[in-house]
């Protein structure tokens, strides 16, 4: 398994466990927004959506420039590779447990199949 920092991947998943932090991550997908955009869609204060933000900074998921009395908020999709990569091995345990459930229930079903068929068919 791909060794992340415990404390980079608990960060990741924090920020992302919010939906209003997901949200806010989606509308960056799109292009830089400044922290009143981002707020807007929310029933939340400014002061509010900025604890999100930097929820989102700490993660590494965004990235705030100060632009006069602006701050423009950028997408940084990068941190999220750890987190694919800490699911991904998860991914092919549950394969690997499936793929042996199926075998079982396909040996189930040959040894319970048609009681007809196997009294016909010679012993070995």
């Amino acid at each position: 398994m791909v060794n992340y920092s415990d404390d980079a991947l608990n960060q990741l998943f924090h920020a992302l466990s919010d939906p209003t932090r997901r949200a806010m991550l989606q509308a960056l997908a799109h292009h830089p927004q400044p922290v009143g955009a981002l707020a807007a869609p929310f029933e939340i204060s400014l002061a509010a959506a900025s604890k999100h933000i930097r929820v989102l900074e700490r993660a590494g998921l965004l990235t705030r420039q100060v632009q006069g009395r602006s701050h423009i908020c950028q997408l940084n999709a990068a941190p999220m590779h750890g987190g694919m990569e800490w699911i991904r091995h998860y991914e092919q345990f549950w394969h690997h447990q499936l793929d042996t459930l199926e075998h079982l229930l396909e040996a189930e079903d040959a040894a319970t199949a048609d009681p007809e068929s196997r009294r016909d068919a010679p012993s070995t």
